[in-house]
């Protein structure tokens, strides 16, 4: 009894060593390092997911493409490679950080920061970093993506971060981390080449931390502004609007390593997904620090549509096809 009683816990202590592959982080591709998720459902029925993409041992966040991939399970993802880089850009070479995409018009978007320039973060004044918001088109959701208008959708202020949004009504907003305009959005042109109107400050109910990387979704008819609050922690704000004003929730997911979270939300097949990233540990990293990979959760909402805490855990959402498959 006691051989078998240590055999189990032996082999217990074995399978809880070895590396899940359809657990956390999610398996995009073995020394592929990912962050920023963006997630959406397109019509074919497949979950993408839009990423930044981190090199190996890469300066200050220099980055230089966009990747996509797909999944019908939430375990495993066909990875599509980048479908946008810094090179296929006339106004800047740098910085490839958070995207996001929409479908609209029968044709695929990807808006994205990037820039040129490099920080000084000994003396910030010398610093000659500047960001801007791009956007770019497809006739497929997993690219080529290509640059339509030649620039930024603005130049001033300098922003990163941004978040699109589609409304029933077929209205597009823009939202976005913008030096000295957080909390701002603006309605898409109907062609998604340009702005209506410039950025429009939001009602935030007078609570504005640090933020970066806005996402905004719907659901029962109540939007939520969701956010990396204080760059770290993830909280939000819910509204009778896309516009506002908005009342301050909480947060919804705490902290990991003291290091920063860039996130989406979305609903596939009846699940509510929360698609983030972890600093980890990677052994196969020749830099010797943690690296960014992109995790998932399943997300739940209380009867007063508030969000439920997320816990990190290292299943994810692994039984996403069976969840599925079990529902009527």
């Amino acid at each position: 009894m006691k051989t078998l009683t240590l055999l189990a816990a032996t082999a217990g202590f074995l399978l809880a060593s070895l590396p899940c592959s359809a657990a956390n982080p999610l398996d995009l591709g073995t020394g592929l390092h990912t962050a920023d998720p963006s997630g959406h459902v397109w019509p074919d029925g497949k979950m993408y997911l839009y990423t930044s993409h981190d090199e190996e041992c890469q300066p200050d966040f220099f980055m230089k493409d966009w990747y996509a991939f797909s999944s019908s399970d939430l375990v495993h993802w066909q990875n599509h490679g980048a479908v946008l880089s810094v090179k296929d850009l006339a106004w800047a070479d740098n910085y490839a950080w958070a995207p996001d995409a929409a479908y609209r018009n029968g044709k695929y978007y990807l808006v994205f920061p990037a820039g040129n320039g490099e920080k000084n973060r000994e003396n910030p004044k010398l610093s000659t970093k500047w960001m801007g918001i791009g956007i770019a088109e497809s006739d497929s959701p997993t690219g080529p993506f290509k640059d339509m208008i030649g620039g930024p959708l603005w130049r001033t202020p300098y922003a990163n971060d941004p978040a699109l949004f589609i409304d029933d009504d077929g209205k597009v907003y823009l939202y976005a981390h913008a030096v000295g305009a957080d909390y701002s959005v603006a309605e898409m042109a109907d062609d998604m080449r340009g702005l209506k109107a410039p950025l429009q400050k939001m009602d935030m109910g007078g609570y504005e931390p640090k933020m970066e990387g806005p996402w905004v979704f719907k659901r029962q008819g109540l939007y939520y502004f969701t956010m990396p609050e204080g760059n770290r922690v993830l909280s939000y704000y819910t509204a009778r609007s896309p516009k506002g004003p908005w009342t301050y929730r909480g947060v919804f997911m705490d902290e990991e390593n003291a290091s920063n979270n860039h996130h989406s939300i979305v609903e596939y097949k009846g699940q509510w997904i929360l698609f983030y990233h972890r600093w980890l540990d990677t052994p196969d990293s020749t830099c010797g620090k943690r690296q960014r990979h992109v995790a998932a959760e399943y997300l739940a909402f209380n009867e007063d549509g508030s969000i439920r805490k997320v816990q990190r855990t290292r299943e994810g959402v692994s039984d996403f096809a069976a969840r599925t498959a079990a529902k009527p």
